[in-house]
């Protein structure tokens, strides 16, 4: 099992807006489908956190679920919006082993 998080460092003062944003995106499916696809937002470190998490069952299927979901119109527009509230950005990949 992998869990994958994309952790958005939102500029100062634009978490409501990035959060109502990320909530419009999982509503209307947008986002790659994913088991246990969660949203979390940060309690200690740096503020203005977004945490998109998901689990795939191997990298293969994490992949399949970006080039099928990401370069779709719906998802470009939104993503043209959301990055306007947006610093910058990283990824982890993390193996789960027990």
């Amino acid at each position: 099992m992998y869990i994958i998080r994309d952790i958005f460092q939102l500029k100062f003062g634009h978490f409501k807006e990035g959060r109502a944003l990320l909530s419009d995106a999982i509503s209307r499916n947008l986002l790659p489908q994913a088991a246990g696809l969660r949203a979390l937002s940060d309690f200690t470190g740096p503020s203005y956190r977004l945490i998109m998490e998901m689990s795939f069952v191997n990298l293969a299927d994490y992949e399949k679920s970006l080039t099928s979901e990401l370069y779709k119109d719906d998802w470009q527009q939104w993503y043209q919006e959301f990055k306007q509230h947006v610093d910058s950005s990283y990824r982890e990949i993390l193996k789960q082993v027990i």
